[in-house]
């Protein structure tokens, strides 16, 4: 554990590199959040919940406690998300020292205690920290887009991977009881429990995501003009926003912004950073739906987690590479899928304040599933349930078809 716990906490530190303090602080919007503000944060994580523990541990600044708790509403106030990108004090060097403090802190608590209750909630910071680590990435992205210079992230090469489309077809899937949920092996978030069975209707899934020319065909026909085709509340946003493609696209749609700079839009990759209203639209204009969480997950469970994630240091989805069966299960973008995110039957969530963790966002939010380019490959099982609301559009977020049988 006092392995993965500095290598977890290493791997955000590196995501940081080649960041200045400015890049570090900037708040592009107010669903985003600075740099600074995730490294000052995940180590409020284990201040509050791992160090805590011990009356006698005092923490580095009381006042600390206010402007990097995120939403523990038990814990005590908070200051406000909007203004996050506000706090140019403390500086970068006194949250690197404050990572320092707790990180040392942490690694001689775990030498010298091996209690199981430790190492339950160092892991779950730790998975905390990973999720993070993602929200670092997607944050850093938007702001980069917002500045006219349209600065790049890191200079990764995106040499396409693949020179043709993998035809889309429609696989069966399976119908009847099922069970989804945590298995009980190994580290789950609460709302992925309990285990339980659920009803399938015959269905199937496509075997790959939905491309760039796809969804440019969308584009061109007029998908952001017709109602006809979105939900009320999308609708509304595609109006006030004045919605026309997806985030990062260029208007010339032959382009896109990347944490690479802008560059050609590919069209064989994975189209991305969709809403979950656009989502829903594209699906329905493509006379399919999305699939329901319980149908992903069940078509994912005993598939091996592979494919283009954090590890791979690309930061940017990849086209399908010939295969049979479903591809592209996990990586390259998050799936949204048909279902609210609702408590499993059964559920309760986590003891004291880190119930608030999951449990308190169960309402006006849809389920995504997979991963990202973006994910840490150990952060991800089939069971895992990323939720967002549905006008998110920053996120690596994409879609696969379903069908009705």
């Amino acid at each position: 554990m006092a392995a993965r716990f500095r290598q977890v906490r290493q791997q955000t530190l590196a995501l940081c590199a080649g960041l200045s303090a400015e890049d570090l602080l900037v708040q592009s919007m107010p669903d985003a959040s600075p740099g600074k503000w995730h490294l000052a944060h995940t180590s409020w994580f284990f201040e509050q919940f791992v160090l805590g523990r011990d009356a006698a541990y005092r923490p580095r600044d009381t006042a600390w406690h206010y402007l990097f708790n995120s939403y523990y509403q038990s814990i005590g106030p908070m200051h406000a998300r909007p203004q996050r990108g506000l706090l140019s004090r403390p500086t970068l060097d006194e949250v690197h020292d404050y990572r320092r403090h707790i990180d040392d802190a942490v690694g001689e608590l775990l030498e010298r205690n091996g209690d199981a209750e430790l190492a339950t909630l160092v892991e779950l910071g730790l998975q905390h920290e990973q999720q993070h680590q993602e929200l670092l990435l997607t944050d850093i992205k938007h702001a980069f887009w917002s500045n006219p210079l349209r600065p790049s992230y890191r200079s990764v090469a995106l040499t396409p991977r693949s020179a043709a489309t993998v035809s889309l077809r429609f696989l069966d899937g399976r119908e009847g009881i099922v069970d989804i949920g945590h298995r009980g092996e190994g580290f789950a978030f609460d709302n992925e429990t309990p285990r339980h069975h659920t009803l399938l209707q015959p269905h199937a899934l496509a075997n790959r995501l939905v491309t760039n020319a796809e969804y440019l065909a969308f584009v061109r026909e007029g998908g952001y003009r017709e109602p006809g085709l979105w939900l009320a509340d999308g609708w509304s946003m595609v109006q006030r926003e004045g919605w026309e493609r997806p985030l990062y696209w260029q208007p010339d749609l032959d382009s896109e912004f990347t944490l690479a700079g802008v560059r050609a839009l590919d069209p064989h990759e994975p189209v991305c950073h969709l809403s979950y209203f656009e989502a829903e639209a594209f699906a329905r204009w493509a006379g399919a739906r999305l699939p329901t969480e319980a149908e992903w997950e069940s078509a994912a469970q005993g598939i091996a987690i592979n494919g283009n994630l954090q590890d791979e240091q690309r930061f940017h989805p990849c086209a399908a590479t010939a295969g049979e069966g479903l591809l592209q299960l996990y990586g390259d973008v998050w799936e949204w899928t048909a279902s609210p995110y609702v408590s499993y039957p059964g559920f309760r969530p986590l003891p004291g304040s880190l119930g608030e963790y999951n449990g308190k966002f169960m309402c006006g939010q849809w389920v995504l599933r997979g991963g990202s380019c973006v994910t840490p490959r150990d952060h991800l099982r089939a069971s895992y349930r990323n939720f967002f609301p549905p006008q998110a559009r920053w996120q690596f977020a994409g879609l696969r078809l379903g069908q009705d049988r």
